[in-house]
């Protein structure tokens, strides 16, 4: 088989089905939990383009609890529906500095917190910003995919949605 710009391969090599046989495919945009913000179900884009997940919030504040520094913040966890809203705590685990689709910089807090998609439940690390007006209100970014994810950019909503 050559591999040049205009050939594309004709199979896939063994080793690179076992790989993707091992993950779990997904949409580009799906229901996931995350039960430690006693978010129950929240529609996230699946976002190949963004490095870090993210989520959308607004009255971030910092306070001390047993010597770490956390953070109290709301989120309308339901698109388009800034009515309901929950109050979120989280230890923040970092500051970064993220450069966002319009290539505007913020430092934003990081935190982890635990994700369920479909019947995966792992920890992941998201940033949390104030930019409400996102349709989206979570972005599940590259590194929270990586090695358990793969997305069909044609699918919505493959995954069974929490129970919640």
């Amino acid at each position: 088989m050559t591999n040049n710009n205009t050939t594309r391969p004709t199979h896939v090599e063994n080793s690179n089905q076992t790989l993707a046989d091992s993950k779990m495919l997904v949409g580009w945009r799906e229901w996931v939990s995350l039960p430690e913000l006693n978010i129950s179900a929240i529609k996230a884009k699946v976002d190949t383009g963004a490095r870090t997940s993210c989520l959308h919030t607004f009255g971030i504040e910092e306070y001390e609890k047993d010597g770490e520094k956390w953070v109290k913040f709301m989120i309308h966890p339901i698109q388009d529906d800034n009515i309901t809203q929950e109050e979120c705590h989280a230890k923040v685990k970092d500051m970064r500095t993220v450069r966002d689709s319009g290539g505007h910089e913020t430092l934003r807090y990081v935190i982890e917190t635990q994700l369920i998609i479909g019947n995966l439940s792992y920890l992941i690390e998201m940033t949390l910003t104030a930019r409400d007006s996102m349709i989206f209100r979570m972005l599940l970014g590259r590194t929270a995919m990586e090695g358990r994810l793969l997305v069909d950019s044609e699918a919505s909503f493959i995954v069974e949605a929490p129970q919640g």
